[in-house]
């Protein structure tokens, strides 16, 4: 706050000096012991548990905290939970590493092969897949051929925009959901399964956030459970 100053005295008058607030750095001083007064309490009374009451107390917390995770995760059917425990115990999936992402959900168990900057799934600006996608894709037809479940195959693309006059990145995902209806079909996978066959550009990235990654460049196979119509 600015305070005006004048020089200018008057006669008979003495001049008043501004009211000060006394005592608010008394208050915080108070809080402040009261505060440390509570800590060395809490302190004192910590000491004198035994070892094996802090331990009982410690895993209550995290009882109640693992609780409360639980309940905030998605709820998914017995027959999803099942089907992924078993798509997660494929050996042909675990040897593709950071290429596969599973993922259980209320209608079923979503598989992404995803292109990574060291193993990418598709040549550059193209619907047809490199030599490492063609055995990621067949691998998940190998795991997939057994199952009695109906399939939904997805074609996605990064937000890059494409050069190629006519071609943007809906015909690109397109293409690849097509290239791998096609590796899946060969690797024993029926055409009967098949619910639908999509591109969706880039209208669905793993992370909302950043829509230009690599792992946004996938095919996405969703494994529907076998009590949905």
């Amino acid at each position: 706050m600015a305070t005006a100053m004048t020089p200018r005295n008057r006669a008979g008058r003495m001049p008043v000096l501004p009211a000060r607030k006394m005592g608010t750095w008394k208050m915080a001083y108070a809080d402040f012991l009261t505060a440390l007064m509570a800590f060395f309490m809490l302190m004192w009374l910590v000491s004198g548990v035994s070892p094996e009451s802090r331990a009982a107390i410690a895993s209550e917390f995290k009882t109640q905290s693992a609780a409360a995770s639980a309940a905030a995760l998605p709820k998914v059917p017995d027959e999803a939970a099942q089907l992924f425990s078993l798509l997660q115990l494929s050996e042909t999936l675990k040897h593709a590493g950071d290429s596969v992402i599973l993922t259980a959900e209320p209608d079923g168990v979503r598989l992404d092969l995803v292109d990574t900057s060291g193993r990418p799934l598709f040549e550059s600006a193209s619907g047809a897949l490199t030599a490492e996608g063609q055995a990621l894709v067949s691998a998940a037809a190998a795991t997939l051929a057994p199952l009695p479940n109906a399939l939904s195959i997805e074609g996605h693309t990064d937000a890059f925009s494409l050069v190629k006059a006519g071609y943007s990145n809906w015909e690109l995902s397109s293409d690849r959901a097509n290239e791998a209806r096609r590796l899946l079909e060969a690797g024993g996978v029926t055409s009967e399964r098949l619910r639908a066959v999509t591109g969706l550009s880039d209208t669905q990235p793993l992370d909302a956030g950043q829509p230009h990654l690599a792992q946004n460049r996938r095919i996405s196979l969703k494994v529907h459970l076998a009590t949905q119509p």
